[in-house]
């Protein structure tokens, strides 16, 4: 067997598969209809809308197929990512890269293979659409424009994701991405038996330099407190911009204690920031970190009402002493 190499450009393509927030979310109707109709027009039992991480191939749609990833070691759509053109295997059992894949002596006894790359816009190879069979078969060249028609179409569909759950502003996700992304997060850390908790935050006054400096600084000042998070979140934490001012923060396998001590850091880092810009105003904010309660969070939102009650809590404190000092 022969291992599939690794791409020339495989850290920016790792940065792009990440920016998408795609990995492990649930099955989706638009590629859940691509893998349908591919399984339908090929004749075969498996159709798969595959794609491809640091160490597996992980299946954002799968049709005939009982696991939703495998090794990156042992899959074909490894080596179909390293190519432009459609990766095509008549038949496993006489290619000696395939010949004893554990994915052709064992289930699912892969015999046949086409995978189509999945371009993201910036040229990303993130995977494929692909076909496989458990008897060999050659494949026509009106078979092969009909799939790269299907991986065109699939690459919209990922294009549209993007952009559906992106904020342009800030380059985070937004709401609705957050919304997708969070649920899938606190079921991971139920089944891992994790503690979570969730950052509300606020900017303090944006609304003030908004009127007095112009929109088009108070877009700056967003971007660049968003800017200033990104600084101090791990990968596995999950930060979105909510609408206006209003920013979160998903902290897996983190009580709110342990957040707390991000949030200093991130302090510090703002602070460091307002000295050295000498503006007439300074990016403040406030916040409140709630940890995740199964009994109590049953969904999403709960847990973001908590979260933005003791955000408010702080302000209002906040506000209360400096009327006192003034």
């Amino acid at each position: 067997m022969k291992k599939p190499g690794i791409p020339i450009d495989e850290n920016q393509r790792l940065k792009t598969l990440r920016s998408l927030n795609i990995l492990d979310t649930p099955p989706e109707e638009r590629f859940d209809r691509l893998t349908r109709m591919a399984k339908l027009m090929f004749g075969v039992p498996i159709a798969l809308v595959n794609i491809v991480d640091e160490n597996r191939q992980w299946f954002k749609s799968r049709i005939g197929l009982s696991v939703n990833e495998t090794p990156r070691d042992v899959s074909f759509c490894g080596h179909a990512i390293l190519g432009d053109e459609v990766f095509i295997i008549p038949d496993a059992t006489r290619d000696d890269r395939f010949a004893d894949n554990p994915l052709v002596t064992d289930d699912p006894y892969i015999r046949f293979y086409a995978g189509c790359p999945l371009r993201f816009v910036d040229g990303s190879k993130l995977g494929t659409l692909c076909i496989l069979d458990k008897k060999p078969r050659q494949f026509s060249v009106e078979d092969l424009e009909a799939l790269k028609d299907l991986a065109l179409t699939t690459e919209h569909e990922l294009a549209a994701v993007y952009l559906a759950t992106q904020d342009e502003l800030t380059n985070t996700i937004n709401r609705r991405g957050f919304m997708m992304l969070a649920n899938h997060s606190i079921n991971l850390c139920v089944r891992q038996k994790v503690p979570a908790s969730l950052a509300f935050i606020d900017l303090n006054r944006f609304k003030l330099i908004n009127d007095e400096f112009g929109h088009a600084e108070g877009d700056r000042v967003l971007t660049i407190f968003a800017n200033q998070i990104k600084d101090i979140c791990r990968e596995s934490d999950l930060f979105a911009r909510l609408g206006g001012d209003e920013f979160v923060i998903f902290f897996s396998n983190t009580t709110k204690i342990a957040a707390e001590e991000i949030f200093v850091r991130l302090r510090q880092s703002l602070d460091k920031y307002n000295q050295a810009s000498d503006r007439a105003y300074n990016i403040l904010f406030s916040y409140g970190i709630v940890d995740y309660d199964p009994d109590k969070h049953v969904t999403v939102d709960a847990l973001l009402q908590d979260g933005d009650a003791l955000m408010y809590e702080w302000k209002k404190k906040r506000d209360s002493e400096a009327g006192k000092r003034a």
